[in-house]
């Protein structure tokens, strides 16, 4: 039987994401604004053709699946990435928090968009805020680290976009932030999870540093219509 973490961009998208979800049952997916993902109930052909038809961008769109997957010729694989799923389930709590986060709201987008465009953790658009529970960390004004919450996969909470600005690498900046998020999601009675890409060797230390395992491998395929 499928994992719920097996196929997560759908099983967010019906469960802990579903105020965001565009579509229906059998194809969902984000606004682009939002982000790329979407989700295929069994990942089937008649499905991926459902979705062509049902977006009105070309896209980019990404599909997120536990097995490398052959897809029909509607649709063109313009980026492969494959990162580790990562858990974090230890009994004990982590340590505290030991500096001041700032929350994030819509007035610091911009400075967000410009931090995740140098760094790139990952798919960061202009509404991506609307996940929730963005928390940042300054220098005067200027926010040099963050991370927030992005798939909600049932008891599941996936951190994401934890990033630090390149100047201000080696402060602990991001450890701080996924304590505090790890807090936070254990607090709500849920399970924090993570991906990594598999290249990411700095990341992955870090996370392993503070409990998470590597549960799976899981593919994230950005994907064009093919026209």
């Amino acid at each position: 039987m499928e994992h719920v973490l097996d196929n997560p961009g759908w099983n967010a998208l019906i469960s802990g994401n579903k105020h965001l979800a565009q579509g229906n049952d059998q194809v969902r997916y984000f606004a682009p604004e939002v982000s790329p993902f979407m989700g295929l109930r069994d990942k089937s052909d008649k499905q991926f053709q459902l979705l062509y038809d049902m977006i009105a961008h070309d896209g980019p769109v990404c599909f997120i699946t536990n097995i490398e997957t052959e897809l029909p010729e509607i649709w063109k694989l313009v980026q492969p990435n494959k990162a580790f799923q990562m858990l974090y389930n230890l009994p004990a709590d982590p340590p505290a928090v030991e500096i001041d986060l700032v929350p994030l709201t819509e007035e610091h987008v911009p400075q967000m968009l410009a931090l995740t465009k140098l760094t790139n953790p990952g798919p960061f658009a202009e509404h991506t805020i609307n996940f929730g529970h963005y928390y940042g960390v300054f220098d005067g004004d200027k926010l040099v680290a963050m991370a927030g919450q992005r798939l909600h996969i049932g008891e599941y909470a996936e951190i994401s976009a934890v990033c630090t600005h390149p100047d201000y690498l080696g402060r602990g900046y991001a450890k701080q932030l996924l304590l505090s998020h790890i807090h936070r999601i254990r607090a709500a009675k849920n399970i924090p999870i993570l991906h990594v890409r598999t290249d990411n060797h700095r990341a992955l230390k870090v996370y392993e540093s503070l409990g998470f395992k590597a549960r799976a491998i899981i593919y994230f395929n950005i994907l064009m219509k093919n026209k």
